[in-house]
């Protein structure tokens, strides 16, 4: 009877532990088409969206201008996270790039400009 009980508590450990591991590993991916043109763009991007609330990581591909983004959809929105690269100066699919941050990038990120950085 006190082996039954012993595996019997084991498995119903195994059970909510495997329950609270997935639940830990609830993630998402969104991609979000930017205005970004250099590595200097992937590097501001990418720097802002790792102090975002939710975001587990993120990757510019900077040939596509397509922002990869793995985040917990229980601590954040795909809107939240396009203001957010909004907020960095970049446009993010149909949400525009907030004026004061564009403002503050180098001259070769701001969109419309020939880029030289490598």
């Amino acid at each position: 009877m006190k082996n039954k009980r012993s595996i019997l508590a084991a498995v119903v450990m195994f059970v909510l532990f495997a329950a609270s591991a997935k639940a830990q590993n609830n993630t998402a991916e969104l991609k979000i088409k930017t205005s970004a043109t250099c590595e200097m763009c992937k590097a501001t991007i990418e720097k802002y969206m790792a102090f975002e609330k939710g975001v587990k990581k993120s990757e510019l591909d900077v040939a596509s201008k397509i922002l990869t983004v793995t985040y917990n959809p229980q601590k954040t929105t795909p809107e939240k996270l396009r203001i957010a690269v909004s907020k960095s100066g970049y446009d993010a699919d149909d949400v525009k790039a907030d004026p004061k941050a564009f403002a503050k990038l180098e001259e070769c990120c701001r969109k419309g400009q020939v880029c030289t950085v490598k």
